[in-house]
């Protein structure tokens, strides 16, 4: 073999090492990822099975309470009706008192007081 090709031949070995260590790191860059991946999925598992067993309990907790109360709505209050009571005609009432003034049964302060009474209300 003559120097030139024997120098290009470990050249080429060279950068055949160099490119099968490079893929040896990343595949052993890759498994272990993997394994820390499934390590950190198997954490997150956990904690989720963790929390959705607090939620179930917490969930049976107030169904059993629920069921113990018995729950039942209060009753409806409602207000008492206001009783209506028909508005006196004033102007009845005024002539009423005037027939009464006139007949002379009711004296002038009678009848003063009687008017004021009704305008009070």
């Amino acid at each position: 073999m003559s120097p030139m090709r024997a120098r290009r031949t470990m050249r080429r070995r060279r950068v055949g090492r160099a490119v099968v260590g490079t893929a040896a790191v990343v595949g052993t860059a890759a498994v272990v990822g993997g394994t820390v991946s499934h390590h950190q999925q198997q954490k997150y598992a956990q904690q989720d099975a963790a929390a959705q067993q607090q939620y179930d309990q917490a969930y049976q907790q107030g169904a059993a309470d629920a069921q113990v109360q018995q729950y039942a709505p209060p009753p409806a209050q409602y207000a008492a009706p206001v009783e209506q009571v028909p508005a006196p005609d004033l102007t009845a009432q005024f002539q009423q008192l005037a027939q009464l003034h006139d007949a002379g049964i009711l004296t002038d302060e009678e009848f003063t007081a009687a008017k004021q009474k009704l305008l009070a209300g």
